[in-house]
């Protein structure tokens, strides 16, 4: 059925399936980061696939305790949202040939999954403190604010360690260059010195 449905009447509806999408997303994730991991070369990337994985096996049980709540039973919502960006991940690792050029496209899947998991959290948080329901914000905040921090690292080792790495981009050979170029400049110098010397002893001797 979705994120959205026909059977949503009020907010507490939309909260229910908003929780039942997030279920359904997390367990899917969770089937999902073990492959990723092991695809995974960069041993910083590996470490933090195997880690968000713990992390979101905490964040189904928060979840559950979500559910425990507002009494009724944990029950995931198929969301072809989240289906989607997990298959178009998994056909990317697919495709990709090259270990840097893997880890790259790697963190760039993972960041579409926390996005999507950022955005669907923010929206539940606001509809259970319309609705009053004070009791689940802290197991969703609790959730939220692991997906800000894996995005948050997912981001800092795209961009020191692994697109640098990928896209060929000069790192020792820069400091080289720009000693080529003070070298020509202190050689050029000594030249327009001496020609202005040479114009000055010209109009001497006019």
């Amino acid at each position: 059925m979705g994120f959205f449905s026909k059977d949503i009447k009020s907010l507490n509806d939309l909260f229910m399936h908003g929780l039942q999408d997030l279920y359904y997303a997390e367990n899917q994730i969770a089937k999902s980061l073990p492959d990723m991991a092991e695809k995974a070369t960069n041993a910083q990337l590996k470490a933090g696939f195997e880690k968000h994985l713990s992390e979101t096996e905490g964040q189904i049980h928060r979840l559950e305790q979500v559910f425990e709540l507002m009494e009724t039973d944990p029950e995931g919502e198929k969301c072809p949202a989240i289906d989607g960006i997990l298959k178009e991940g998994k056909e990317l690792m697919g495709e990709i040939e090259g270990e840097d050029v893997m880890d790259v496209g790697l963190v760039a899947a993972a960041q579409a999954v926390e996005h999507y998991e950022i955005t669907r959290y923010g929206a539940l948080i606001a509809w259970a403190t319309e609705l009053g329901r004070n009791d689940c914000v802290p197991m969703l905040k609790a959730n939220l604010a692991e997906e800000k921090a894996t995005d948050q690292r997912l981001t800092a080792m795209a961009e020191r360690r692994i697109n640098p790495k990928a896209e060929g981009k000069p790192t020792k050979s820069q400091p080289k260059s720009t000693a080529r170029r003070s070298k020509s400049k202190r050689i050029a110098r000594p030249a327009a010195k001496a020609k202005r010397n040479g114009s000055k002893k010209a109009r001497r001797r006019a």
